[in-house]
């Protein structure tokens, strides 16, 4: 039977990377989404995989959204926590508003999502989590307080989300991507990228989200049991955790 996986922010960049990546690997994929119907419809019609929209940031909205994924699709098996957005500013410059958008949408969802999905892993005997968080949790970032604060909160949920369900068949494991070639960082200026992003990166190259949804293929794979509260660097070398 077809293991079933949900991937927040899954429709696009990184995510949609994961999505298809689980998909070529036999799972069956529930992508979410928030608000751009038009990508989402796209990535949808291209590859299959059935698209849910619902506000992470919203616990009630997660109850529902994987109550009807799991309708459609059956018990969820793996969650990947990919969502998340920006909202830059020095902090003595930072409004609550930036603040708190970002804490809800990147930190408070993954509590969301994963408590929709946690009971029935542990009732199961088998669970897959895998946050994906950021390079700038472990080094910190100008302008990022808030993206950094929720970005490193993923890697402490996630440790002790292991430590709690280890005996049950469940992994609770974290990526940190570096600069990865997504269609944010691609709309920067190209000087900018050769000048100031790829003399950071010793591998001399930005990442592809492919490269990104290799380590959570690996990672949720059933042989891979062995592997949880770890933290996984993908970031070129660019900072060694």
């Amino acid at each position: 039977m077809q293991r079933v996986a949900i991937v927040t922010g899954g429709t696009r960049g990184i995510g949609g990377a994961i999505a298809l990546g689980l998909k070529a690997a036999g799972y069956r994929v529930a992508s979410v989404y928030a608000d751009n119907d038009t990508a989402a419809q796209a990535f949808h019609e291209h590859s299959g995989i059935p698209v849910f929209r619902w506000d992470v940031s919203d616990y009630e909205a997660c109850e529902r959204g994987v109550a009807q994924v799991e309708a459609q699709l059956g018990p969820v098996d793996v969650l990947v926590n990919n969502a998340g957005i920006t909202r830059d500013g020095m902090l003595h410059k930072m409004t609550l508003a930036q603040w708190q958008a970002v804490i809800n949408t990147n930190l408070n969802s993954v509590f969301n999502m994963s408590r929709q999905v946690i009971n029935g892993m542990r009732e199961r005997g088998f669970g897959r989590i895998v946050n994906i968080s950021s390079i700038n949790a472990q080094k910190g970032q100008l302008g990022q307080t808030n993206y950094s604060a929720a970005k490193a909160g993923e890697i402490g949920f996630s440790k002790a989300l292991a430590l709690e369900n280890a005996n049950k068949g469940i992994t609770v494991n974290v990526i940190c991507p570096g600069y990865i070639a997504t269609d944010m960082v691609k709309s920067m200026k190209p000087e900018v990228v050769s000048s100031m992003i790829l003399p950071q990166i010793p591998v001399g190259r930005l990442g592809t989200p492919e490269e990104i949804a290799r380590c959570v293929c690996f990672l949720v794979a059933d042989e891979a049991s062995f592997i949880t509260g770890a933290t996984i660097s993908a970031n070129g070398g660019q900072y060694l955790a």
